[in-house]
C-alpha cells in the first residue's frame, strides 16, 4: 500500500520516465533484504545493528525536538513517531536477552493483531479478491508465530528480521510496478497500473493534463484559510450524527458504528465537495435495516445486499435535512479536472453497498482521483526523486498506507475516510520540514538582530548635534 499510495501522489509520468530506477531501487531492496535476513538465521550478525540504534535514537531524538513545527495532529504524529523510534533503539542498545525478547514480542503481537484483523474482516465483509487477503492475514500470523518461538537465534535477530522482511517485500512490490509500467500505453493512469487493468479505467491520460503542472517548488504552511479556494472533505461521524444520544464504545464509535439508547445503529457520512460545484455524497435510496440482528448480514459486500443508492444535489440540501458535518478536511492542491472527469463517470452508476460501494468509498476513490499527480506537480516539474525521497520521510504517508490497506481490507467507514483525507491533505498540501522550518526561524531571528545591530551602530557612530547657544565669558 505504501509504493501504490507514492505513485498515485507522483502520477503516471513519473511512472513512466523513472521506470527504470524503480526496477533498479527494487532490484536493490529485495537482495538487500534477503541478504539481511538470512545473515540473521544464524545468530552472527554482520548487519551494524549498533549503527541502526544510533541511528533511530537520533532520529528519534531530532523528530522530537522539531515536533512543536508542526499542527494538531501532525504535532502528535511526530512525538509519537519519534518516541517510538527512541524506545527502540533503546531497546536495541540494552541487548542481551532482555531488549531482543521484548522487541519480538512487540513486533509478533503487532503482526499477529494484524493478520487476525485482516483475516476475521476477509471472511466476514467478503469483499472482491478476499482470499487473497485472507491468505496475506494468515501469512502476517505465521510471521508473528516466528517472532513468538526462540528458534533460531532466542530473539538475537529479531531487529535484521523485521528490516530484511520489509526491504524484501518493499522490493517485490516495486519490481512489480516497475515491469507493468514498462508495458504501459500512451493513455495509462494509475489505476490501471495499481490494479492491472486493461484500459477500463474512469480517468483520462495524465498527457491531458500536463500544461497545468507548476513550474516552481510550492509550500504552505498550515490549512487552507476560510476565504481560499479548497476541496472539502466533510465526514458526519457515527457519535455525532445519532439522532439520540449514543452509547460510548471508544474505537468502536469513532470507526465503525454507534449504537444510541434506542439500540439503533448508526455509521455516520462522508462527502466530497469542490469550488467547481461538485458534490459527491452515494446514500441508499431505501432505508436500509440497521437493527443488531440484521446488521452482520448487511457486512457482507455481494451483490445480494446491492440496493438503489442517490447521490445528494449539494452540501446546503443535504445539512438542511440533516445536520451541519462533525469534521472538515481541506486540501488547496488537487487536480479539478481529474476529478470532473471522475465524477461523469463515477455518477452513472448509483448502486449502494453498505461495504464496498458506500459514501466512504466513493469519497475515497474520488480524493485519490483528485490528487493523481499533485504531488510532482507542486514541487516542480522534473523533480520525481526529489518528491519520492521526500514524501518516504513524511510520516502522514506511512499513516494513509495503514489506513488504505485497513479500509481496503474491510472497508470505508467515515471515521477511517476523516483520518485518510487528513493525512492525505499533509501529503496534497507539502508543508515545510521541521527542521527546515527551524532553520528558517534561526535564519529569520539572526537576521533581524543583524540588522538591529547594524541599526544601533549607525546611531553610535552619528556625530551629536551642536548647541547653537553661544558660550559667553
Amino acid at each position: 500500500m505504501l509504493l501504490r499510495l507514492v505513485l498515485l501522489l507522483l502520477g503516471v509520468d513519473c511512472l513512466r520516465d523513472r521506470w527504470r530506477g524503480l526496477r533498479i531501487i527494487g532490484w536493490i531492496w529485495a537482495v538487500a533484504g534477503v541478504a539481511i535476513f538470512i545473515d540473521a538465521l544464524d545468530g552472527a550478525l554482520y548487519f551494524p545493528i549498533s549503527f541502526f540504534a544510533y541511528f533511530l535514537l537520533i532520529e528519534g531524538i531530532a523528530t522530537l525536538a522539531v515536533a512543536w513545527t508542526g499542527v494538531a495532529g501532525q504535532r502528535i504524529l511526530r512525538i509519537v513517531k519519534a518516541l517510538a523510534f527512541m524506545i527502540a533503539a533503546l531497546l536495541i542498545l540494552a541487548g542481551h536477552h532482555h531488549g531482543n525478547f521484548i522487541l519480538s514480542m512487540i513486533f509478533g503481537t503487532m503482526f499477529l493483531a494484524d493478520g487476525l484483523l485482516q483475516s476475521i474482516s476477509a471472511t466476514l465483509v467478503r469483499y472482491p479478491r478476499w482470499r487473497l487477503a485472507l491468505a496475506g492475514g494468515i501469512v502476517e500470523c505465521a510471521i508473528a508465530i516466528f517472532f513468538y518461538q526462540p528458534y533460531p537465534t532466542h530473539y538475537v535477530g529479531t531487529v535484521p528480521y523485521c528490516i530484511g522482511l520489509g526491504l524484501a517485500f518493499g522490493g517485490w512490490h516495486m519490481l512489480l510496478l516497475a515491469y507493468r509500467v514498462r508495458r504501459l500505453s500512451a493513455s495509462a493512469t494509475i489505476e490501471s497500473v495499481l490494479q492491472n487493468a486493461g484500459g477500463g479505467s474512469t480517468q483520462q491520460s495524465a498527457q491531458q493534463y500536463a500544461g497545468s503542472e507548476a513550474e516552481n517548488p510550492v509550500e504552505w504552511d498550515g490549512p487552507p484559510a476560510a476565504d481560499e479556494r479548497a476541496l472539502t472533505v466533510h465526514v458526519w461521524t457515527p457519535v455525532g450524527s445519532s439522532k439520540m444520544p449514543a452509547q460510548r464504545v471508544p474505537i468502536i464509535d469513532r470507526y465503525i458504528a454507534a449504537v444510541d439508547s434506542a439500540g439503533v445503529i448508526s455509521t455516520g457520512h462522508a462527502a466530497l465537495e469542490t469550488p467547481e460545484g461538485v458534490y459527491i455524497s452515494l446514500y441508499p435510496g431505501v432505508e436500509i435495516d440497521r437493527s443488531p440482528d440484521e446488521f452482520s448480514r448487511l457486512l457482507r459486500a455481494t451483490r445480494d445486499n446491492d440496493v438503489p443508492g442517490v447521490f445528494q444535489p449539494d452540501y446546503p440540501t443535504e445539512s438542511r435535512a440533516w445536520c451541519e458535518s462533525t469534521a472538515k478536511v481541506r486540501i488547496r492542491n488537487y487536480s479539478a479536472e481529474r476529478l470532473r472527469v471522475f465524477w461523469e463517470n463515477y455518477r452513472r452508476d448509483t448502486t449502494y453497498n453498505l461495504t464496498y460501494r458506500n459514501c466512504s468509498s466513493s469519497v475515497a476513490r474520488a480524493l485519490e482521483a483528485a490528487l493523481e499527480g499533485v504531488v510532482g506537480k507542486a514541487r516542480g516539474r522534473d523533480r520525481g526523486w526529489a518528491a519520492f525521497v521526500r514524501l518516504f520521510l513524511t510520516p502522514e504517508l506511512w499513516v494513509a498506507a495503514q489506513i488504505r490497506k485497513r479500509a481496503k481490507t474491510m472497508a470505508w467507514t467515515p471515521g477511517l475516510t476523516l483520518d485518510y483525507a487528513r493525512a492525505m491533505s499533509m501529503l496534497a498540501d507539502p508543508r515545510p520540514f521541521g527542521w527546515l522550518k527551524m532553520a528558517r526561524l534561526a535564519m529569520r531571528t539572526m537576521s533581524r538582530s543583524r540588522r538591529e545591530w547594524r541599526q544601533e551602530q549607525k546611531t553610535a557612530m552619528q556625530p551629536a548635534p551642536a548647541n547653537d547657544e553661544k558660550i559667553t565669558s
